[in-house]
């Protein structure tokens, strides 16, 4: 990654992987409280058009990468090596279309979605401890840059595909939410479709209600499903437990009332799957003796 590359990221997933989330926002701009300081009215406003930030309370502004050397103190060269261990969704695609600014849509093909068959898919879905959860996902076989690749996908509200196997995680098509209605008052939203899959693998041992749900694909998606909640009579949180997964909780909490953040099922975890892939004796048991 290079600087031209690196600002060419949403400075919202920026900020947003370093645990910080807008006090409000339109299509236009955002608005943060002070990432380098403490304060309690925000005062570091996003231009979206422009991708630029700045600062009111300092009276300084600039680019991803200004942010970001000031954020954590570093070099140009040190900031770069931070972006490209961060697993930006944005320079992923930018990554795999292999030329800036150009939509993925023109770099890959789809030519085959069947139900899963392949054995590394079903192996890598037995890894994680999901094997069972087949019915919601699909084996992708795509075209891209005249090389031939298959993956475990999981459809979104755009018709793209969330495409995971043991060697990549990337988007094909437009990055959105994924929704699965069952009619219901209440909802259950995740941070990620593996969460997702290992909920279905313990729900009968919750003893809940059937739900609504909603899978982010991306904590940066947050966005995108907040007019929809206020219809919920009562939501729960399945975030990761980080700090982004802290404000996004908080966040909700904030503008919704029967919020319920249930991270306590996996708190000593990094996610809900990494519960499930690492908890012994297996999570139905867990499960059982957590409600004694």
């Amino acid at each position: 990654m290079n600087c031209k590359q690196f600002n060419t990221l949403p400075l919202e997933e920026v900020l947003l992987s370093l645990g910080h989330l807008p006090t409000k926002q339109n299509e236009r701009e955002a608005w943060y409280l002070n990432p380098f300081a403490s304060e309690s009215q925000a005062s570091f406003k996003i231009n979206k058009s422009l991708n630029k930030w700045y600062l009111f309370s300092e009276g300084i502004g600039g680019n991803n990468t200004d942010f970001t050397k000031k954020y954590l103190n570093a070099s140009v060269n040190e900031v770069l090596v931070w972006a490209e261990n961060q697993n930006f969704s944005s320079f992923h695609q930018q990554n795999i279309a292999d030329k800036k600014f150009e939509n993925l849509s023109k770099n890959y093909e789809i030519f085959g979605v069947n139900e899963i068959q392949h054995p590394a898919l079903l192996e890598y879905l037995r890894e994680r401890k999901v094997g069972n959860q087949t019915q919601f996902l699909h084996e992708i076989h795509y075209r891209m840059n005249d090389k031939n690749y298959f993956g475990i996908g999981f459809k979104n509200d755009s018709g793209g595909y969330e495409i995971r196997n043991k060697y990549s995680k990337i988007c094909l098509g437009k990055k959105d939410v994924s929704t699965i209605k069952d009619g219901a008052e209440s909802l259950r939203v995740f941070e990620g479709f593996f969460d997702f899959l290992s909920f279905k693998s313990v729900e009968r041992f919750l003893e809940k209600e059937p739900s609504d749900y909603i899978i982010l694909n991306s904590v940066s998606m947050i966005h995108n499903i907040k007019s929809s909640l206020g219809q919920y009579e009562n939501i729960e949180l399945y975030f990761d437990n980080d700090e982004a997964g802290n404000r996004a909780v908080e966040m909700i909490k904030n503008e919704n009332q029967n919020v319920e953040d249930c991270r306590i099922l996996y708190s000593d975890f990094k996610d809900l799957n990494d519960w499930m892939i690492h908890k012994n004796p297996p999570p139905e048991r867990q499960v059982k003796q957590r409600r004694r």
